[in-house]
């Protein structure tokens, strides 16, 4: 009874100010210059406080009541010294100030011993924090990490998105195993825009002092407990006193190293009023700082300085001759051609020669030009003419640079993680080869389609006792595309003076179908030992739709299986892009920390990887 009455008072001695006092600046934070933030006690169920700086109403201003939405860091002392009932009453009170929480609040649980542990992220349930606070036990090493665990708080609080950011620590000793110092854990705080609210149990070794002066450095609240009995009433009175605390914020009209005075007013209330100086160290002296060089001022006054410097400009001049020689030569070599091309390839050359810059040409050019003996750079080429897309290779190159760049940007200003930034940019960067891939390989299977009928056309233009040459042109006059435009580009290289050999082994090549290469090696055979040309087109016109029929049987008995490796690939970006939705804050480790980059980066090698077997297993090559 003794000491639930001595509960009581203390409860009513620390709301005793708080309700009588009528407007209060608890803290003023000058650290972010420009912009200044200050905690405000009012009365409870009073409006907003309206901020004046000398006098002049604040530009800007953000209030935020703690008491109505905020993330709360619950720090609490697990070290040797709390033995006993003083972690058993620490526990409890916790417990009873987590389950009286607001329906918008978000807790998150650290505990110090010999170091800080975060025991689970915020969330909104109270069951994770109260089952994190009823397994509470003792630490086995000594130590007490109290200012690492204020640093850990304030970080996590710094990704949350809600504006009220408080830490609760509460401790009966000494710091004397944190890394981090009292500075920097002020600064964590301040950084975060975080107010901490400690409660010291006093006993023996002790000291209030540096507790009291972190929660007046960031606008909070000290509270001491005589014994861990007490905690329960000193949750209660800072839950109430959360409940009337104001965090404005405002961007200063002041010049560095002013002093202000800072009014904070509520009608029917009263009026507080603070003189701070700002920090002299921010934007005043940036006019006297000298610009960064990249070289030391004796480099510029070197004897070689204007030799560098003329070479360098002879360099550029030469490049852009370069680049311009490259243009007119491109340039020269497609009017040449233009008479001996195809009537439906003449409107997109002169199109695109209208539309491009002669800037533009010349960098595509000398692209071109550099690149030529890259096998890689070919291949793309290949690509590129099998997807019959009028693009030129460095121009591909260029719209995969244009494209990855953008998507960064874009990511960069909406302050993505850079992990994200660099995965989205790398995926905006294949997207065009991916479009060119996918294209080729619809245009390739439109074309395998229309190879029986193709066949069967020529072989029966030869029984009818046409030429092979007549046969073809038989089959671009009737036929569908792309086999059409395929085989009249045959025509014209043949009436330029290439044999038909070459012509169509080029074709075989440019379009990169397994039948139509078995096609152009049976016709190769018969036209040298000899034989019925006709009969042959007809019994390959089978064989190739043999082995369509068996391919599509083969897709269709693999179609399960292509179903579920789609599934098992996409199903990890799906759950991820869903509980990144739900809830931020639960994913915020896995992007804002170099573990989780490390585990994102080996579940992607796992995703290839297994991505890459499962199409083995599926895959039927005939």
């Amino acid at each position: 009874m003794k000491k639930a009455a001595a509960a009581v008072i203390l409860a009513f001695l620390l709301l005793a100010p708080v309700a009588a006092a009528d407007v209060r600046i608890a803290g003023v934070d000058t650290s972010g210059y420009p912009e200044v933030r200050l905690t405000v006690v009012a009365p409870a169920g009073t409006a907003a406080p309206q901020l004046s700086e000398n006098g002049t109403p604040a530009a800007g201003l953000q209030a935020v009541n703690l008491g109505q939405a905020k993330s709360v860091v619950l720090a609490v002392d697990r070290s040797q010294s709390m033995a006993g009932a003083s972690i058993r009453d620490a526990a409890a009170a916790a417990r009873s100030f987590v389950a009286a929480k607001g329906a918008n609040d978000q807790i998150e649980i650290v505990t110090f011993g010999h170091q800080a542990v975060t025991l689970t992220g915020f969330s909104s349930s109270a069951a994770d924090a109260d089952a994190a606070l009823s397994g509470l036990g003792v630490d086995a090493r000594e130590g007490t990490a109290r200012w690492d665990a204020v640093v850990r708080g304030a970080t996590a609080l710094a990704q949350q998105g809600q504006p009220g950011r408080v830490i609760v620590v509460v401790t009966d000793g000494q710091d004397v195993s944190s890394t981090a110092t009292f500075a920097e854990a002020v600064a964590a705080a301040r950084s975060a825009h975080a107010s901490v609210y400690a409660i010291g149990i006093d006993g023996p070794g002790f000291t209030p002092a540096p507790l009291r002066a972190l929660a007046a450095d960031t606008g909070g609240l000290f509270s001491e407990a005589s014994s861990s009995a007490q905690l329960s009433a000193l949750y209660a009175s800072i839950a109430r006193q959360l409940s009337h605390t104001w965090q404005l914020r405002y961007v200063t009209a002041a010049r560095p190293g002013q002093g202000v005075t800072l009014s904070a007013s509520v009608a029917g209330a009263g009026t507080a009023t603070r003189r701070v100086s700002l920090p002299d160290t921010g934007l005043a002296t940036l006019p006297s700082t000298p610009p960064p060089n990249l070289l030391p001022a004796s480099a510029w006054r070197s004897s070689l300085a204007p030799v560098v410097l003329a070479g360098a400009v002879g360099a550029l001049v030469l490049l852009a001759c370069w680049f311009a020689a490259g243009a007119r030569r491109g340039s020269w070599l497609r009017t040449r051609l233009a008479p001996h091309l195809g009537p439906s390839e003449r409107p997109v050359k002169a199109k695109r020669r209208r539309q491009g810059r002669s800037f533009v040409r010349g960098v595509v050019a000398a692209t071109e030009q550099a690149f030529a003996n890259v096998k890689q750079f070919r291949a793309v080429q290949r690509l590129l003419t099998r997807a019959d897309l009028p693009l030129l290779a460095s121009e591909l190159l260029y719209i995969c640079l244009g494209c990855a760049v953008a998507v960064a940007l874009v990511f960069l200003v909406a302050g993505a993680p850079a992990i994200l930034v660099v995965l989205f940019m790398l995926a905006a960067g294949a997207a065009p080869i991916a479009y060119v891939m996918s294209k080729a390989r619809r245009r390739m299977k439109a074309f395998d389609n229309q190879l029986p009928d193709l066949l069967i056309t020529v072989a029966a233009s030869l029984k009818a006792g046409h030429s092979f040459r007549h046969a073809i042109q038989a089959v671009v006059d009737e036929g569908a595309e792309p086999t059409a435009r395929e085989l009249r580009r045959v025509l014209t290289e043949t009436r330029l003076g290439r044999p038909m050999d070459e012509a169509l082994a080029e074709m075989g090549e440019r379009i990169g179908s397994k039948n139509l290469s078995f096609v152009l090696n049976a016709v190769t055979i018969q036209r040298q030992i000899g034989g019925s040309l006709a009969g042959l087109f007809d019994v390959v016109a089978e064989t190739v739709r043999q082995r369509q029929q068996f391919a599509r049987k083969i897709r269709s008995l693999t179609a399960t299986g292509r179903m579920s490796a789609y599934v098992l690939g996409g199903l990890p970006f799906l759950v991820a892009a869903l509980i990144s939705l739900i809830s931020p804050a639960y994913m915020s480790p896995l992007w804002h920390s170099s573990t989780g980059h490390t585990m994102v980066a080996v579940a992607l090698v796992m995703l290839a990887i297994g991505s890459v077997v499962l199409k083995k297993i599926v895959s039927f090559r005939g």
